[in-house]
């Protein structure tokens, strides 16, 4: 996918000067080892962080600089200088993470033990003191194996928060006075390191117009058309898509600036169709499986969540409506005793058109039907032509939302479910959505927290990373679906 980071992560250890330091070297050794065998390739700062007045630290920073490393491991070795391993996390400034040593054997004990069990205390407590947001994983001690392990989940998290402060989210026109549900205050924004240019719709439309006749349009018609198959039944609808999708691709190269990832949030209707010709949902959803999540109607947050899913799996993602209950019927016929879920833990998402067609049973350009009936009188659709449209693939996913709330603090929400195997029975990108405890989540979080619709949907169950992103962010509440066993602090325990 283009449009997000590599992450080349850097282990340096640390080693306090009356602990050996052939210690700390023999131990990082055997963590390199075993990361290779998992298939990471890290870069081995040879330097070891030594305590003392004399502490090298800058030696050890201009190998981190000379390596090229975006994402630190600082490796306790044993117990560790907590000044000097501090500080290398502040002078580098990127994605940092601790882990410390386990000890080995009882000959280790002997003679060669290292504490850092004791030393992890005292460095977490040093980078409290120093201000320092760094990632310790949940039981940061461990062998080689264990560390190795903790790093390599670690990595897609370091990803989302390179690609975050390099981030510009492009905006296209504001939400109509009907649907105001997606606005939310973007100063929260800014104090994350992103950029938000905001547009009008009448510079798009401008843009759109500049690419008739594009000679790149036949090219980009033939990609369309062989990715939908037997799916593509409005291939008249294809050129204005093409020639869209060449104005948008264009727009973000034009006006990416010094960030170095972009994500969109454009509206899509009530003009749209009617000046541009068609509904835009199939474009977003090329762009969003190549990894430039567009958000529909202008949801800027939207397309912020759905970029750091994007960077938490490397996979595309897509953004939905929580969006309408199962039927009775439908849960009587096809979910009841034959998957674990109550009728009010079943829902389904649903977005027009926008889910990537990797994602999809089976997609098919077909054409908006609510639209349709408002702009077209319900005839043969012209200018509501271009949606993507079929049932989600069923399998595990991450239902997730960052947002500022009205007050510009940010707060998130983290769900994991599944997508079940039961047809729709229904139009646009849709799926049977089964989380455990919807009902409380979706009346004491969505509800009593005040989030909008729609929320971004990563498929996999990654809801640990994307926590932790969340939190690295400074994300102080970020709520979960939870089991019955634990109310909210504002569930009436009288019901």
């Amino acid at each position: 996918m283009i449009n997000l980071p590599e992450v080349k992560i850097g282990i340096v250890a640390v080693s306090r000067d009356c602990f050996p330091i052939e210690l700390a070297e023999r131990r990082r050794v055997a963590v390199v080892k075993a990361l290779k065998k998992k298939g990471l390739k890290v870069a081995e700062i040879k330097t070891i962080i030594e305590g003392g007045i004399d502490a090298n630290v800058q030696e050890a920073y201009d190998e981190i600089k000379k390596a090229k490393v975006n994402a630190l491991v600082v490796y306790l070795g044993n117990f560790g200088p907590e000044g000097p391993e501090t500080l290398i996390a502040k002078m580098f400034g990127g994605p940092t993470m601790y882990v410390a040593a386990a000890e080995e054997n009882i000959a280790v004990l002997s003679s060669e033990r290292g504490d850092a069990y004791c030393g992890m205390l005292n460095a977490s407590y040093n980078l409290k003191l120093n201000g320092i947001t760094a990632y310790i994983p949940e039981y940061p001690v461990g062998t080689a194996e264990e560390c190795a392990d903790m790093i390599i989940e670690w990595a897609p998290v370091a990803r989302a928060l390179i690609a975050v402060k390099d981030l510009k989210i492009i905006t296209f026109g504001p939400r109509p006075f009907d649907f105001l549900a997606c606005n939310a205050p973007i100063a929260p924004l800014f104090g994350l390191g992103i950029n938000v240019q905001e547009n009008s719709e009448l510079d798009l439309l401008a843009a759109y117009k500049a690419h008739a006749n594009d000679p790149r349009i036949p090219a980009k018609i033939k990609e369309m058309e062989d990715e939908l198959g037997e799916g593509n039944k409005m291939p008249g609808v294809l050129p204005r898509l093409a020639q869209y999708e060449l104005t948008l691709l264009d727009w973000i190269e034009a006006n990416k600036g010094t960030a170095k990832y972009v994500a969109m949030a454009n509206k899509c209707w009530p003009a749209f169709q009617t000046e541009f010709g068609f509904v835009p949902c199939y474009v977003n959803s090329r762009l969003t499986a190549m990894g430039i999540p567009v958000a529909c109607e202008v949801d800027i947050y939207g397309a912020l969540s759905e970029f750091i899913g994007t960077c938490i799996t490397g996979e595309p993602v897509t953004l939905l409506d929580i969006n309408n209950s199962v039927p009775a019927d439908m849960y009587k016929e096809s979910i009841c005793g034959k998957y674990d879920y109550r009728a009010n833990e079943v829902f389904m998402g649903f977005h027009c058109g926008n889910t990537p067609i990797c994602r999809l049973t089976k997609g098919t350009m077909k054409y908006q039907l609510i639209m349709n009936r408002g702009l077209e009188n319900g005839g043969e659709p012209d200018i509501t032509r271009g949606t993507l449209e079929g049932d989600i693939i069923p399998g595990d996913i991450t239902f997730f939302r960052l947002q500022a709330n009205k007050d510009s603090k940010l707060q998130a929400y983290v769900a994991q479910g599944e997508v079940l195997p039961v047809a729709t029975q229904s139009f646009g990108g849709i799926g049977v959505f089964a989380i455990p405890e919807m009902n409380r989540f979706y009346r004491y979080v969505l509800i009593g927290d005040g989030y909008p619709h729609h929320g971004a949907v990563a498929f996999g169950h990654v809801g640990k990373q994307i926590f932790n992103v969340l939190s690295l962010l400074g994300v102080e509440k970020i709520n979960y679906n939870q089991p019955a066993s634990l109310p909210y602090p504002k569930e009436n325990p009288f019901k």
